[in-house]
């Protein structure tokens, strides 16, 4: 009994040493900051900026027990918020926050964990969005000013953190989705379709306008350019008849027998030109044939010999 005392007493004391240093010794990772707690009140922080930096550390035991957050940029997704804007439309805003831990102690007398601060995170952004976007129209929250609202609900949100005395810095506020509640989606579409046929209406008709004036105007100028050109046509065939007739004139007083020959070939023109007439000719007619033959002045010449 004596024997194993010893070796029992040791392995007490290896056992005491043991949870001594397990409840002295603690490790702050590089992502992390600590706060140690003697009593449940803070004492100081570590990693935090100007402090000891993260690694192995050592607390009083079973005195201090410490609480780490992380000191990275955290994230929020804050609940559906419908909110009514200017001109008294219903709108359904998603929005999300990012933001970071800038004063951890001040962060755990105040919110004591995450879940905490970011329910009161949530209701800060919700009254934010609901106070900004109030103030403004429809289509400025979709598109026209979206930013700058954002920006302006952002300062906002970090404003009221600070006064709160959170420990937190806001690093970026902005909305997600922003639509219709689903009972007013339909209302809305049926109506912007029928704006829609509407000015789809007023492009036709003034398209059907435009149609008639540029057909009236090519009708126009079509009937100009035809009696134009059917009064330089006239004038060109007076013209040209003139010149023929001079022609003729010319030629017929030269060789008056050409001009026999040419009116009797016209005679034959008008009698046999549409084909279905029938000429009998008798042997007395026999010049007829001579001059369409010979040419003018042949039956002279065989009268003369």
């Amino acid at each position: 009994m004596s024997r194993s005392t010893p070796l029992f007493l040791w392995l007490i004391l290896g056992f005491v040493a043991v949870v001594i240093l397990a409840n002295t010794l603690f490790i702050v990772d590089q992502r992390e900051e600590a706060v140690v707690l003697r009593f449940g009140e803070p004492v100081r922080v570590i990693h935090a900026p100007g402090q000891p930096g993260a690694g192995l550390n050592v607390k009083q035991p079973f005195v201090e027990n410490v609480i780490q957050f992380d000191r990275r940029n955290l994230a929020l997704e804050a609940d559906q918020e419908e909110i009514i804007d200017a001109d008294q439309q219903r709108l359904v805003v998603d929005a999300f926050l990012r933001y970071r831990i800038s004063d951890p102690l001040q962060y755990y007398r105040t919110l004591r964990n995450e879940q905490i601060a970011q329910d009161r995170l949530e209701r800060l952004v919700n009254s934010s969005l609901r106070q900004v976007l109030g103030s403004t129209t429809q289509s400025d929250i979709i598109s026209a000013r979206r930013d700058q609202l954002m920006q302006q609900s952002k300062l906002d949100v970090a404003r009221r953190a600070k006064e709160s005395r959170l420990g937190i810095e806001i690093i970026d506020l902005r909305i997600k989705r922003a639509d219709l509640p689903e009972a007013n989606r339909a209302n809305v579409y049926r109506r912007m379709q029928s704006q829609r046929q509407q000015l789809a209406a007023q492009f036709r008709a003034q398209g059907e306008q435009q149609k008639r004036e540029i057909i009236a105007t090519a009708d126009k100028q079509v009937a100009i350019t035809l009696a134009d050109a059917q009064q330089i046509g006239e004038t060109t065939r007076g013209q040209g008849d003139a010149q023929r007739t001079r022609i003729f004139a010319d030629a017929f007083g030269k060789d008056p027998s050409f001009a026999k020959f040419y009116r009797r070939m016209q005679a034959y023109e008008a009698g046999l030109g549409q084909g279905d007439t029938t000429m009998i000719l008798s042997p007395e007619d026999t010049d007829i044939l001579r001059e369409m033959h010979q040419g003018p002045g042949a039956a002279a010449g065989a009268a003369k010999r």
